[in-house]
C-alpha cells in the first residue's frame, strides 16, 4: 500500500482528548470482533507509538479499561467517553487509532480487515497486523 504519508489530527467527541498521528494517507483499517471492540463497533489503523502524539493537556481526560491479558490498554476520554485511540494487545508498540474519530481531509482510503479477535490467538499467528507498528522503511 504505496500512499503518501501525512500528519492526521483527531480526538473524541467532545475535543477534551486531541492528538496528531504520522500516518498514510491510505490505511488499513482492522474490525475487530473481541469482546470489547465488538461492542463499540471499533475499527482502527495501527501505526508506530512514536507517530502519534497526544496535543495539549489530553492525558488528563483519558482513562482506561483493561480486561483478560492486560496487555491491550483501552483509553477513552472521561468527558464523553468515546476510544479515539487505544494500545492494543496485537501491537503493544503501537497505538490503534479509530479511523471515524481522524478529523475529516487526511484519509483519501480506507481498507477494512477483519480481526478475529474472538480466537485471538489462532488468528493473530495468521495476520500481519504486527508488522503494523514498525517503522516502514
Amino acid at each position: 500500500m504505496d500512499a503518501e504519508t501525512v500528519v492526521h489530527t483527531g480526538g473524541c467527541h467532545c475535543k477534551s482528548v486531541r492528538w496528531k498521528v504520522v500516518a498514510p494517507s491510505s490505511v488499513v483499517a482492522w474490525d475487530c470482533n473481541c469482546s470489547d471492540c465488538f461492542m463499540r463497533a471499533s475499527t482502527h489503523f495501527v501505526v508506530p507509538a512514536d507517530n502519534f502524539h497526544l496535543l495539549g493537556d489530553s492525558s488528563k481526560f483519558i482513562t482506561t479499561y483493561t480486561f483478560g491479558t492486560h496487555i491491550a490498554k483501552h483509553t477513552f476520554c472521561k468527558i464523553c467517553g468515546i476510544t479515539s485511540f487505544y494500545h492494543p494487545r496485537s501491537n503493544p508498540d503501537g497505538v490503534a487509532v479509530t479511523f471515524r474519530c481522524v478529523d475529516p481531509g487526511t484519509l483519501t482510503h480506507i481498507e477494512i480487515r477483519k480481526a478475529d479477535g474472538k480466537n485471538w490467538e489462532s488468528w493473530f499467528n495468521k495476520s500481519d497486523i504486527s508488522s503494523f507498528s514498525k517503522v516502514q522503511k
